[in-house]
């Protein structure tokens, strides 16, 4: 059994009734209101019309893109030329008849009104506590060979035992959970990994395990898990700090099967790629290679997944990460992760059969092609017996069905207390009505258990026994 705590739950509930900022809620709206007044000043009703056409050329490059993934030969270099050239013709287009300056300044008000509105409700840093003791016992694994050789690089050896850890270098053959396994056996206080985040998840899973803090140093090629944690990945050396001046924080870990993951698990599309051996040398040119034969081809994965009591079929490509990321295209943090500690699973899936299903996906979640969840629990079925699996970027197959969860405040870890990316307490997107009643000067009703934390902290995945998974509009 793996320790289930409470911390995070508890976390989220303190936070859930702090109002926020006032005047970061009056720009908000302020913004918002002014990003639909500039295009009807400018352009009166005709900017229902400019509007339309944008609308138009998005659908366009979908379709284009679409073509360039899911197909070969002339209908790929057709795709191709349409994903591009469809944007630039909606923007010439718009400068012509002297519409572009309003657009892009709409468009600037509109990221201003949702980062606004996302930071207005967040008050700090959310679940940290300060260390008062030092470790008496640090026991650090290093990859020497991730990340192109940081371990080297960075001195990280010589600094880490100079900082009094023992340090264990990582060789070809050698188990990585055994190798953690007899640094607990052998006394150590603290475990961490300078590596990347798959080595980082099996120790991770060790610490969980017999309740000891771990760190993280970002050695690895892309150090995602770093990133969320807000630590410096262009100086994996100030990671160290976490030794002698730290805070801690109470985590979730994410499961796929018996697997760990701290950031996700992909399944579909994706999974099978990386299965394919030139895939590490060649990633652009094997993605392109395979990728039709995966989207419309005879052997093509189709997948079904039941999360929370949300069910979900056709699924060409479904991703679980370990607490829901935020959007491309959130200003605030995009593509991160806003919390590590509510307790949910983020699902987001792809379901793109034909052209006209990729020209829908303009439509947001209404299209249906593109889904994004929040949930306690996921389980991924396929067609065969077994299921490949990226967790982490590393490959492995698992039986089917998989069942994916996640244990909230599991993982203890300890991070500077002066760090770069520090995330703020906050929801994943902007909640528009607890922002204008705080712009208006009204108390929100956080008490009433309906507010996004609080249905985080109930772990529910926003629904009320009962209900289904939430889904982001």
């Amino acid at each position: 059994m793996h320790p289930r705590h409470t911390g995070a739950s508890d976390a989220a509930a303190t936070a859930a009734p702090r109002e926020g900022s006032t005047g970061r809620a009056r720009i908000a709206v302020l913004a918002l209101l002014a990003s639909v007044l500039v295009p009807l000043v400018a352009a009166g009703l005709h900017s229902v019309l400019w509007v339309l056409v944008g609308v138009g050329g998005v659908a366009l490059a979908a379709v284009g893109l679409w073509w360039t993934l899911a197909h070969t030969g002339v209908l790929r270099a057709l795709g191709a030329t349409l994903a591009v050239t469809a944007p630039l013709t909606v923007l010439a287009l718009y400068a012509a008849f002297g519409v572009l300056g309003p657009v892009l300044i709409s468009l600037a008000l509109w990221l201003l009104a949702v980062t606004a509105a996302r930071t207005a409700l967040a008050s700090g840093r959310s679940g940290e506590k300060a260390v008062s003791e030092r470790p008496r016992a640090p026991w650090i694994l290093m990859n020497p060979y991730s990340g192109g050789g940081k371990v080297d690089r960075f001195q990280l050896v010589e600094k880490a035992r100079a900082a009094g850890c023992r340090v264990a270098l990582l060789t070809p053959g050698r188990d990585v959970t055994e190798l953690a396994r007899q640094a607990v056996t052998e006394g150590a206080d603290l475990l961490a990994v300078a590596g990347g985040d798959g080595t980082q998840a099996l120790v991770a899973e060790v610490a969980a395990r017999h309740d000891l803090p771990f760190v993280v140093i970002p050695a690895g090629t892309r150090n995602h898990f770093a990133l969320d944690l807000g630590l410096d990945r262009d100086d994996p050396a100030s990671a160290l700090k976490a030794l002698v001046d730290a805070v801690e924080l109470r985590i979730d870990l994410g499961y796929a099967a018996d697997r760990v993951f701290v950031n996700n698990a992909s399944f579909g599309t994706y999974a099978s790629v990386v299965t394919e051996p030139a895939y590490r040398d060649a990633k652009a040119r094997t993605t392109l290679r395979t990728l039709p034969g995966l989207l419309t081809g005879e052997d093509a994965p189709r997948l079904r997944a039941r999360a929370d009591r949300r069910h979900l079929d056709r699924l060409q490509a479904l991703l679980v990460s370990n607490n829901p990321y935020g959007r491309a295209v959130d200003a605030a943090r995009p593509g991160r992760r806003q919390r590590l500690d509510s307790g949910l699973l983020g699902v987001v899936c792809v379901r793109i059969g034909n052209t006209v299903e990729a020209a829908r996906v303009v439509r947001g979640s209404r299209s249906g092609g593109l889904v994004r969840l929040s949930c306690r629990e996921v389980v991924v079925e396929g067609d065969t017996d077994t299921i490949p699996v990226g967790i982490d970027g590393e490959h492995v197959a698992l039986p089917s069905p998989v069942v994916c969860r996640s244990v909230p405040g599991a993982l203890r870890v300890r991070v500077p207390r002066r760090r770069p990316g520090a995330p703020r307490a906050g929801g994943s997107m902007a909640d528009w009505p607890r922002v204008a009643r705080l712009a208006l000067g009204r108390r929100s009703p956080a008490g009433d258990g309906t507010g996004p934390l609080a249905r985080e902290s109930r772990g529910d995945g926003g629904s009320r026994p009962g209900g289904r998974a939430a889904e982001s509009p």
